[in-house]
């Protein structure tokens, strides 16, 4: 894990991080479903396997909130993890078992003009399941602190 609090001027183009693991459950993927996203493939092994998913599936906002618990771990901006803006795609569904890690590439550097103790970070994340795959990918803007003076 870096060092507790990361400033804009700790970071590169190209940085990379990654985060530690973790596994998904079919009990916290029900749990889950049942308080934000309550529909059947989320919740019905026998419905999830009729389902476009062919089996039961995380929410991918529960997959959103496991990577984002993991970067909040993993990748500790000073001042917190606060997003700007972004898009994610699940490009395959998170499974009972899965076994989670984000993996984080620094692609944009932009030192605000106007707030010059700030600027925006722009990252590529792919959360991975055990085999390598990606389950999301996001491409987020994040605000970072320079170090103070």
């Amino acid at each position: 894990m870096p060092d507790r609090d990361l400033y804009l001027d700790d970071l590169h183009v190209g940085q990379t991080f990654t985060t530690a693991s973790i596994t998904v459950t079919t009990e916290a993927i029900k749990a889950f479903a049942r308080e934000y996203d309550p529909q059947p493939f989320h919740l019905d092994e026998a419905a999830a396997q009729d389902s476009l998913f062919g089996g039961l599936a995380a929410s991918g906002w529960h997959t959103a909130a496991l990577s984002m618990r993991l970067m909040v771990d993993g990748l500790p901006f000073a001042g917190g993890l606060i997003g700007v803006g972004g898009e994610t795609t699940w490009p395959r569904p998170t499974r009972p078992g899965d076994v989670l890690t984000v993996h984080v590439e620094v692609l944009e550097i932009i030192p605000s003009k106007s707030r010059p103790e700030r600027g925006i970070v722009r990252t590529r994340n792919e959360t991975r399941n055990q085999n390598g795959e990606p389950v999301q990918i996001s491409h987020l803007g994040i605000v970072a602190w320079r170090r103070p003076m």
